[in-house]
This record gives C-alpha cells, sequence and structure tokens, in this order.
C-alpha cells in the first residue's frame, strides 16, 4: 500500500514538472573498484527539474538508460526515480584508460533519456573515474645490476631502473629508498670476502618534467675495483596511497675498471611521424651517438629503457648495434596515437646516455565508421510504430556515429539517404537525434524505411548505413512538398532588371485551403532577388555582375495555408554567367627588364603578366608585340619575351617596345604596356694601354734618384663600365732584384731600393694590368724599358740596347752585368799586366790568322750584318741565307728568328759539346697590346698590334748591355761587347781559327762575327752591394 500510495504521489508530483526539450550534460565522480549497488547520483534532483501542473504528460516521466544491445554497462538508472546505481561488473580505471597519465581524463559515458516527447532531454552522463591505490610499484626484475667505474668522483650519480606503478597522482610512485646496503662478497683473485660497504652509496630522486620520479644513484666514497669490485644493497619503492603500496629489489653494484666517456646521442629528444600502415620492418628512427674512449670501451649498445610501455615495446625494436628502430608489428593509431620510446646507449658503463624518441602514429583511413542505432520509442519486431499526428521533433532514436581514425578520417557525416520527413538532430559529437522533421502523412507513404549513412571525411571516404523502418499510423495532415529540393539556375550577366529565372513550384496532398501553398524567399535571399508568393515565379530585380559575385545561394519555403500552417524549403543556386565586359588588365603599365649583354639568342629576357576578370574565353588572353618584332618576340599565351637579336651594350643600351594583350571573346578587347630591355654590361673588353705609347720607347732612371721616386707611369683604359672597367698592374716579368714597384691603381713605377753600381744599364719591365670583371678578368701585357744610369749621353746607342731587348723572348731576362768590386790596388795591377799582355798576344794571332785565312764568305757576312740579321756558321743557316737573297722579306713579318750555334771540338776530350738554340723576336711592337676602340680614345698603340701575353714566359731580371764609347775599335776587328751577369747569360765568342769582321764605323754597333758559340754555364746568384 505504501508502495502504491509512493508511486502515485511520485507520478502527481512529476505531473508538475516542466522540461525543456534538448541535450544537457552531468558529470560525476566515482571511485573505481567500488562495490555494487553504491548510489552515485539522482537525475531528477540534480538536473533541477521543476514542476508545472498545466503541462499535461502522455505517460508517467521516465528515466531509459540508452546503451548499445550487447554492451554491458557499469551503472544502471533507475527508471522511476532517476537514481544512479553501480553494477557487479566491475570499475577499474586502469583497464578502462590505459595509457592515460592524468586522472582528469579518465571518463565513463552514457546517455539517459527523459521521457515521455512532451519533457524530451536527452542527458549525457560523464562518470570521472577516481584512482584508488590498488597496485603496487614494482621494479622491472627483482635484482638490478649496475655496473660504476673505479674512478668514479664522489658524488657522481648513476641512473637506477625505475618502477612502474600503474596508479597515478598520489597513488602513484612517491618514494625511493636505499636500505641498509648488506656487505657483499669481495672478489679477491677468484676467492670472495665480506667486507661491509655501509655509506659507500646514496640515493636521490629527480622528478621529470612529465612527473616521473627516476632513482639516482649517488657515489659517496672513493671506489677502488682491487679493494673491492661488488656491493649488494637493497633498494625500496613506495606510492603516495593510504595506506602505501611498496616493494624492493636487490641492487648490485659492480665496480668496473675505467670507461671515462660515456656515449653522446647527436640529438637526445627526437620526434618522428610514421603512418600507421607502415609495414613491419619500416624504419622508424636512426639514432647515433658517439664515444670518445677507444677500443671495446667505444662500442655502443643500444637498448630500450624499462620505463617504456609495454605496448611500445612490443610494437618497436632497436637494433643494438647501429641504434636503428623498426617497427616490429603492425601499428594501430586507434590503439595508440603516440609512444614515446626512451632508448638507452652505453658503451659497458653504469651511466648510459639517455635519448627520447617520441613517435606519433599519424591515421590512415582504415577504419569504417560505425553507426549506433539506440531506440527511445521502443521497436516491435524491429519496426517503430508512430502516428502521423506525432509533432514535429518527435525523437525516435539515438544514433551514435563513430570513426577510430582521426582528423577528417575521424570526422563523421551522418544523413538520409533520401529526402525522408526525419531528419537526424546533432546533439553531441558524432550522435545524432532521429526525430520528425515535418508532419507525417499517412496517405503519402504508410511506411519509411530510413537508410542512413555515416561516411568520414577520409580520401576516399569509407562509409557505413543501417536501416531503420518506420510505420506511420493513420493521422490526416499533409505539408508542402517542393518538386525538387535544390534549384539551379544560370543567368548571363548585364541582364535586363525584372528577368524572369525560373518558376518555383512545390505540391501539397491536402486540400483546400491547406492545399494552397504560398512562396517565400528565405532570410539568406539576397535582395536582388523576388519571388512571387503566388505563381513562385523568381526574377532579378537589377543587372547582376559576374565580376562581383558569380554565384548565388539562399533558401526559398513553400507554405500551406492550413491551421496551423505547414511549410517546407528549398535550395535555389544562381550562377551568373560570364560576358566580355572587361578588356585584358596588364600588372604594370610598363615593364623593365635587364638582361646581360651576352644574352644568347632566344633567351629568356621576362615575362609579362596580363590578366582578365572575365572568364573562359574571354579571358583567353592572347599577347603580341606591337613595334619591335625585327629585335623581339614573344610567347602569345604564358608571356615569355625572348631577343631576336645579340645584345651589344656598347652598340646600344636600351630597348623599348609595345606589347598588346588580346582577349578571346566575340568582341575582342585588347590594351597595351610599354617593355623597356636595359642591356647590362659584361666584361667582354680587355684593358688597352695608352702609356707607354709603344714598346720601343724607354725612360731614363737617374742613379741619383732615391727609393719611392716615380721613375716613369703606365696608362690603360677599358671599354666596359662598372667594375669590369675597375683595372689593376702588376710587374710580372724582369724585376727579379725587386729594384722597380708598381703601384696597382695608378700605374705609378717607383724605385723600391737605392741604386747599386750593379744596376745600372736597361731593364725591361713585363707589366700586366688586369680588370676585375666577372666571371673572368681580362688582362693585357706592356713593355717598358728602363735606363738606370747618370745621364743618357749615347741616345742611340740606348735604342740600339732596346732593339736588340725586343729580339729576346719576353720570358728571357734583360740587365747588367754583376760588376765585380775591386779589392786592392795590388789585385788590380797585377790583373792589368796580366790582361795587356794577353790582349797584345791574342791581337797578334788573330790579326795573322785573318789575313791568311780570309774567304769569300766574308763578304756574304758583311752583307747580312748590313740587314740586321744574325748568322752562324753551319750549312743550313747559309742556305736559309741565300733563300733570303732571293725574296726579300721585311723583319717584321716575321715573329721570330731561329739561330742555331754549335761548337765542336774532337780533338779536346775535356771540352763539352755544346748547342742550343736562341728565339729571338724581330719586331716585338706589331704583337697586341688588346683591342680598344682607337675611334673615341686617342693612342699610339697599333689597332691590330698582337698580344703580348702570348709570348710572356717568365719573371727573371733582364740582363743589359754596357759598352765603352771611348775605347777606339780597329776595323775588322770582333769584340765581345755583352758584359751580361753569369746566372743568365748568352755568350757568342770566337776561337782562335774563327774569322770575324766589321764593316761598320759606329762603336757602338754590333760585330758581325762568324764562330761558334753555346750557353754559357749559369754562375752562382750575386747579392747586391751598396
Amino acid at each position: 500500500m505504501d508502495l502504491l500510495f509512493g508511486t502515485y504521489l511520485l507520478a502527481v508530483l512529476l505531473a508538475c514538472i516542466i522540461f525543456q526539450s534538448g541535450a544537457q550534460e552531468k558529470n560525476y565522480t566515482v571511485r573505481e573498484e567500488l562495490p555494487e549497488n553504491v548510489l552515485i547520483g539522482n537525475l531528477l534532483k540534480d538536473l533541477n527539474l521543476t514542476l508545472d501542473p498545466d503541462v499535461p504528460l502522455s505517460s508517467p516521466l521516465q528515466f531509459k538508460l540508452v546503451y548499445k544491445t550487447g554492451d554491458i554497462p557499469l551503472v544502471r538508472v533507475e527508471e522511476n526515480t532517476g537514481e544512479i546505481f553501480t553494477t557487479a561488473n566491475r570499475i577499474d580505471r586502469e583497464k578502462l584508460c590505459s595509457g592515460i597519465s592524468s586522472e582528469n581524463r579518465c571518463f565513463y559515458e552514457v546517455e539517459v533519456a527523459v521521457l515521455p516527447d512532451e519533457v524530451f532531454r536527452l542527458v549525457k552522463i560523464r562518470f570521472l573515474i577516481e584512482d584508488i591505490n590498488d597496485n603496487a610499484p614494482l621494479f622491472p626484475s627483482t635484482v638490478i645490476n649496475i655496473s660504476i667505474p673505479e674512478n668514479t668522483a664522489i658524488n657522481s650519480r648513476y641512473s637506477v631502473p625505475s618502477a612502474i606503478d600503474p596508479d597515478i597522482g598520489a597513488n602513484g610512485i612517491q618514494h625511493y629508498e636505499l636500505l641498509k646496503p648488506k656487505t657483499a662478497p669481495k672478489r679477491t683473485f677468484g676467492s670472495i670476502t665480506n667486507e661491509q660497504g655501509q655509506n659507500v652509496f646514496g640515493l636521490d630522486i629527480i622528478e621529470t618534467p612529465e612527473g616521473d620520479k627516476w632513482p639516482q644513484l649517488i657515489v659517496q666514497q672513493i671506489l677502488d675495483r682491487e679493494q673491492k669490485d661488488t656491493y649488494v644493497m637493497k633498494i625500496k619503492v613506495e606510492d603516495g596511497g593510504t595506506p602505501p603500496r611498496s616493494s624492493t629489489a636487490i641492487l648490485q653494484v659492480t665496480v668496473t675498471d675505467v670507461n671515462d666517456n660515456r656515449p653522446v646521442f647527436k640529438e637526445n629528444d627526437v620526434e618522428v611521424s610514421i603512418p600507421e600502415n607502415a609495414p613491419v620492418g619500416t624504419s622508424v628512427s636512426q639514432l647515433h651517438a658517439t664515444d670518445a674512449d677507444l677500443g671495446s670501451n667505444a662500442q655502443i649498445h643500444f637498448y630500450f629503457s624499462n620505463q617504456i610501455s609495454s605496448l611500445a615495446k612490443r610494437l618497436f625494436a632497436i637494433d643494438n648495434a647501429t641504434g636503428l628502430i623498426t617497427i616490429r608489428e603492425p601499428l594501430d593509431r586507434e590503439e595508440s596515437p603516440v609512444h614515446k620510446l626512451t632508448v638507452l646507449a652505453s658503451d659497458g658503463s653504469s651511466t648510459p646516455s639517455r635519448a627520447t624518441v617520441t613517435v606519433n602514429i599519424t591515421d590512415i583511413n582504415d577504419n569504417v565508421p560505425s553507426i549506433d542505432t539506440r531506440y527511445i520509442i521502443n521497436p516491435v519486431n524491429g519496426t517503430v510504430l508512430l502516428s502521423e499526428k506525432a509533432p514535429l521533433n518527435t525523437k525516435i532514436a539515438l544514433i551514435t556515429v563513430m570513426d577510430k581514425d582521426a582528423d577528417l578520417n575521424g570526422r563523421v557525416t551522418c544523413f538520409t539517404d533520401h529526402d525522408v520527413p526525419f531528419r537526424l538532430k546533432p546533439v553531441f559529437d558524432n550522435q545524432f537525434l532521429l526525430e520528425t522533421a515535418t508532419f507525417l502523412d499517412y496517405e503519402a507513404t504508410r511506411e519509411y524505411a530510413i537508410k542512413i549513412v555515416a561516411s568520414d571525411s577520409g580520401k576516399p571516404p569509407l562509409n557505413q548505413s543501417a536501416m531503420l523502418l518506420i510505420k506511420i499510423k493513420d493521422e490526416n495532415d499533409n505539408a508542402p512538398v517542393f518538386t525538387q529540393p535544390i534549384i539551379g539556375l544560370s543567368i548571363p550577366e548585364n541582364n535586363a532588371p525584372g528577368t524572369q529565372l525560373t518558376k518555383i513550384s512545390a505540391t501539397d496532398a491536402d486540400s483546400g485551403r491547406n492545399a494552397e501553398i504560398s512562396y517565400i524567399l528565405g532570410s539568406d535571399a539576397p535582395p536582388i532577388f523576388n519571388l512571387d508568393r503566388r505563381t513562385g515565379i523568381l526574377t532579378a530585380v537589377r543587372k547582376l555582375d559576374r565580376e562581383k559575385q558569380d554565384r548565388y545561394s539562399f533558401t526559398v519555403l513553400a507554405k500551406d495555408n492550413g491551421m496551423p500552417p505547414l511549410q517546407t524549403n528549398a535550395t535555389v543556386t544562381v550562377s551568373v554567367l560570364d560576358q566580355n565586359d572587361n578588356s585584358p588588365a596588364f600588372t604594370h603599365n610598363e615593364y623593365n627588364f635587364y638582361v646581360p649583354e651576352n644574352l644568347p639568342m632566344y633567351g629568356t629576357v621576362g615575362l609579362i603578366t596580363v590578366t582578365d576578370a572575365d572568364s573562359g574565353e574571354n579571358a583567353a588572353v592572347t599577347l603580341s608585340i606591337l613595334n619591335g618584332r625585327d629585335n623581339f618576340i614573344i610567347d602569345p599565351l604564358t608571356g615569355v619575351i625572348r631577343p631576336n637579336i645579340t645584345f651589344d651594350r656598347e652598340q646600344q643600351g636600351s630597348y623599348t617596345f609595345q606589347v598588346k594583350a588580346v582577349d578571346g571573346g566575340r568582341v575582342q578587347r585588347s590594351s597595351t604596356a610599354k617593355v623597356t630591355i636595359n642591356v647590362v654590361d659584361v666584361n667582354d673588353n680587355r684593358p688597352v694601354f695608352v702609356m707607354p705609347s709603344s714598346n720601343y720607347s724607354y725612360d731614363l732612371v737617374p742613379t741619383s734618384a732615391g727609393p719611392g721616386s716615380v721613375v716613369t707611369k703606365v696608362f690603360a683604359v677599358d671599354n666596359d663600365t662598372g667594375m669590369n672597367a675597375e683595372l689593376r698592374y702588376s710587374i710580372i716579368g724582369g724585376n727579379s732584384r725587386g729594384l722597380f714597384t708598381i703601384d696597382q691603381l695608378t700605374g705609378n713605377i717607383t724605385l723600391k731600393e737605392k741604386v747599386i753600381t750593379a744596376d745600372h744599364g736597361l731593364h725591361r719591365l713585363v707589366i700586366k694590368v688586369n680588370d676585375l670583371g666577372q666571371p673572368e678578368s681580362l688582362y693585357t701585357i706592356a713593355l717598358v724599358h728602363l735606363f738606370v744610369n747618370e745621364t743618357v749621353t749615347n741616345s742611340s746607342y740606348v735604342q740600339e740596347l732596346v732593339r736588340r731587348n725586343m729580339e729576346t723572348p719576353v720570358g728571357q731576362n734583360i740587365g747588367d752585368g754583376e760588376i765585380t768590386p775591386q779589392t786592392n790596388d795590388y789585385v788590380k795591377i797585377i790583373i792589368a799586366i796580366i790582361a795587356g799582355t794577353m790582349t797584345v798576344i791574342l791581337v797578334i794571332f788573330v790579326t795573322a790568322l785573318v789575313r791568311c785565312r780570309q774567304t769569300p764568305r766574308h763578304k756574304v757576312v758583311q752583307k747580312n750584318k748590313q740587314s740586321g740579321e744574325w748568322v752562324s756558321p753551319n750549312q743550313e743557316n747559309r742556305q736559309i741565307k741565300k733563300k733570303k737573297k732571293k725574296k726579300k722579306r721585311s723583319p717584321k713579318s716575321l715573329l721570330l728568328n731561329f739561330v742555331t750555334i754549335e761548337e765542336s771540338k774532337p780533338d779536346d776530350p775535356g771540352h763539352e759539346h755544346i748547342n742550343g738554340t736562341l728565339d729571338i723576336p724581330v719586331e716585338l711592337e706589331e704583337q697586341t697590346m688588346g683591342k680598344y676602340n682607337w675611334a673615341t680614345t686617342p693612342t699610339t698603340f697599333k689597332p691590330d698590334s698582337p698580344d703580348l701575353a702570348k709570348h710572356y714566359k717568365s719573371a727573371s731580371p733582364q740582363p743589359t748591355f754596357q759598352i765603352k764609347p771611348e775605347t777606339p775599335v780597329p776595323p775588322k776587328k770582333h769584340h765581345v761587347i755583352q758584359e751580361l751577369p753569369l746566372d743568365n747569360t748568352f755568350v757568342v765568342g770566337c776561337d782562335s781559327l774563327s774569322k770575324c769582321s766589321s764593316s761598320s764605323s759606329d762603336p757602338y754597333s754590333v760585330s758581325e762575327c762568324s764562330c761558334q758559340g753555346g750557353f754559357k754555364t749559369p754562375g752562382p746568384i750575386h747579392t747586391r752591394q751598396l
């Protein structure tokens, strides 16, 4: 009786409750491992339900737990009272939320429907599972072995493998303790001794940023492996639960020989991403570590820390030798999306290096969405019965769609495959309420087979479908129905105002006023459109512009005249078609391009960009050149400009023309732009010497000139510009004694040292000028002759020296001989007497010999001397001279004369056979000094001079000729006038049988001599004496 009364009273009270239809969430906190029938909460009180007697209920209030058939719920809900109790099914947080370290993230969720429909609401209940201390921390093994080198410093720390506790928070690991160490046997020459090792080690705990506690063993005393090599202790780990749980392990420390360098990882924190469908054996990450030790102490062993999860150990493998982490078993992101792998690298010492590899498992769309249907209206034989008079939004079932994938692959859309008077209303993430969307009509459709489709957003998407059968119980009402739910239209732009677009129509299965339909534009319809309420004719009241907006999408409504009126809606899409009402537009009114002058023909100059606001053929732009087609071409489609010529900046520095753009409309539109092409200089001109004006010129360097005095100046010009015309001067030959120096910028040649007697004579400097052009510097070479003397008493003599120097290869040095210093008067007298005696004897002997053996060949030698040729007594040269008599050739046309001089004395076994060939340039001024614009720059160089660089071979000093004009020269006597240094000298001499002759009265001329000669063996290098 009391139960009936209580039920009646509760029904009366609940009749006064007012509900607002919708979805709610309610959170509860529950400890794990609670026994059965423990009260968790009361929905009636906790939801704050109020009473309203004016709201009639079609059935008593009911709280229905909505769960999938076959699931085992961990809680139950009393349908009449809304009280929530635990069940016999054990709530285990470690099982529900394995791998979750934060207790605030472990939830268990259920849904409860509050019925009937008049007060319907769907309540999602989230139970926060509190952790209890139901697990003891455990070490990975009962015996922990650690090796420590004997030279370990005091207070050194060594990692001890951490214990593992499935509990979290305060119930997790809180404390490590090193129990009183027990004495381990001492191993000495194979025997074991017992020696206490108390206070040798201490224990400290460090906490990682993730909250993990790692024990570290601290060395507190000096270790000596020879005295004691093993320590055995007991280590204890304890959690923070009430009461606390703990466990112990044996810690055995082995003292090892010195290994004083631990491995060093190249990267301590590595993060990689790998798709979940990666095959077994795929490389995940290659770890690199180095060890500064040698031999076995440098052999690194890679392995996983015991702190990684068992799942990670199962899925991944590491190569102990190489550190390559690979996939051991197939991955599943849905099982665990992130794996943290702690990798240790050990070289045999007790302190391995640590690196953390975070492996992010990227999702692959490998899971089909699931559809879970939980009925709110109980089905009969699998079919839901629904009255035709059921109000709108009548809740039929809770549809839960899930996809284990992530991101887009796990984003699920749920919809029905065709137009039905039902809809899926989202209530929570991936949860939808199937409810009536419109009034049902038994006359139109008596039965519905709704196909619910769940599709993810993967590529390609995966779909899942479920069928739901609904039978309609006959009632009487119908809503208007559009002939098509989406109406697509197209209209050209620039239309006349009031243009009719389409006629929208809908039908209503009812009759009379209930079938009279009015058409209304939706609230999202722009004001540019108008819809006739009676006829459904859709018009555009203003001109459309595709360039401003090319597509409109809005809603139209069809509403009947019933009481209450029913309506439905459709979507209208209007596409605006393009007309050619826009001309092509260049991105710039004027284009400026810069190209190097060495750009090849048909190379790319630049790109012209043009746009057209129209579309299709109206926006297909063709480009052409109006003026300048002879010089340039343009790709009509891409706008790439190419030259039809080769550039020369010195001839023309820029080009200007017009480019025209024409679109492809029926009535074409066009526009033009100005293009200017600027030619940029390239280093294509060699420097040209202006000073000296000739290779035959010379300058006097007085012996009184001091160091730093400017003795002469060279100057060159370059037709290029910028850095290509920046010039630098240098001496590259003829200055082996270092007497002269040149300013690389101004070209001023100055004395570097004080002039001494050995420096007197003619010096030939090889001057090089090069520009700073890129990518290759160009250069030119010139000769500068400097005559070191007090004055020029005989200019013809110096000119003769210059001329003869020009006949010497550029690579051969020209300089004066070393003057041997006089030691004392006695030596001078002795040398003078001997020299005088020998001279008298030699003159008498030579005179007699010449008179006795004079031949007609002497006349040939005289003629050759007058032509300035050098002769040799061998037969081959005689033949060459005969040919030259037949055909006179200017010495300027000869680049080199080749003179072969041989000397052979077979009767003298001590005489060494000497032969040699001397290359002598006859006319060096005709060789080029570089190309130059002779029309614009004043110069005395010949334009066609050859390049002196072709003859340059070395940078040795140039010997000089020295003669004494006051010495009388008897006619027809030979005199050796080349007083050259021994270190680089070519000597022409005469033996007792040679015949020489001279027909010239010029005391400075070179005597012709028919004799044999050779190269004098180079003598020692003489130092400069002041």
